[in-house]
């Protein structure tokens, strides 16, 4: 009877995990076999044509495409482009308004959050009138101080910086309320004791907050680089959709591309492995990196 009630607690929390390991098992782990398996076949598709199958083809196909190379740069550009909207920024709003009376900090968050609750393909149907060449609100601001037009989507050296602008401004309220969050968490007698031995503001922000935020800006650093090439998704399909000349091109945008436009489920779902693989051997990198060098308030 000891035995069988010390088996029941043991399996009891295991239950309650398993529709959490189902949801997983069926969105997750299930459409990753069904593309790993259909990387190695050829098919567009169609109930009515067979699956061929064509080993290691797919692969070699893909690896020796020049665009697959230039999506992935431009893939690396966006992570690290987005990374001054999704950490610097963030932290330095949450740390530098922490003093505010709470009615104007809980404003000033409340509109930046604004951005994150507006649909990215309406967000992104917005940005493409305001950046419009011809009648857009951007061009004719600038052509009041002489400036422009500006091609902000259709010029290939403007076009990324547009997206990731776009991308950075539609994030930057999450991440705010993330770090702001993490900030005020931190001990005020910490801060309080350093004012006493004459510490100045800097010194503060330097030597307390930053390390203790240390975990936050390496969990945003992360969300950044694994996520934020996926963020960019939405506005490349609605603004340039890849272009001009493959300049806003990213992995994700080519393997949809793949998928739905060029009806290669083989050429698709070799990419999905390969960023599968790529992104996984990052996150470890990045997880390895914030056991290591994360500082905790004790």
């Amino acid at each position: 009877m000891i035995r069988r009630r010390r088996w029941r607690q043991s399996l009891t929390p295991w239950l309650y995990l398993l529709p959490v390991a189902g949801t997983f098992l069926v969105w997750v782990y299930e459409p990753l076999a069904q593309a790993v398996w259909r990387s190695f076949f050829e098919w567009n598709m169609l109930p009515d044509t067979p699956m061929t199958y064509v080993g290691w083809g797919n692969y070699q196909n893909i690896l020796a495409l020049p665009k697959l190379w230039q999506a992935l740069r431009n893939t690396a550009l966006y992570m690290f482009g987005l990374l001054p909207f999704a950490v610097v920024a963030p932290l330095a709003i949450a740390i530098y308004t922490q003093d505010l009376p709470t009615r104007w900090r809980n404003l000033y968050r409340g509109l930046i959050f604004v951005p994150m609750l507006i649909a990215p393909v309406v967000a992104a149907s917005v940005w493409r009138w305001l950046l419009d060449p011809g009648h857009g609100v951007v061009n004719r601001a600038l052509a009041a101080f002489g400036l422009g037009p500006v091609a902000f989507l259709s010029d290939p050296r403007l076009a990324i910086w547009s997206i990731i602008g776009i991308t950075g401004w539609k994030l930057i309220g999450f991440a705010t309320l993330i770090a702001s969050a993490a900030n005020a968490r931190i001990n005020p007698s910490l801060i309080e004791a350093a004012r006493m031995d004459g510490a100045s503001g800097w010194a503060i922000v330097r030597h307390i907050r930053l390390p203790l935020l240390s975990s936050t800006a390496l969990l945003l650093v992360t969300m950044s680089i694994l996520l934020g090439a996926q963020w960019t998704f939405s506005y490349i399909n609605v603004l340039t959709d890849g272009g001009p000349l493959g300049a806003t091109t990213n992995i994700y945008y080519l393997l949809w591309d793949f998928g739905f436009s060029s009806l290669s489920v083989g050429w698709s779902s070799a990419s999905a492995v390969l960023l599968f693989i790529g992104f996984a051997l990052l996150a470890l990198g990045l997880l390895w990196l914030t056991e290591r060098v994360s500082l905790h308030d004790a």
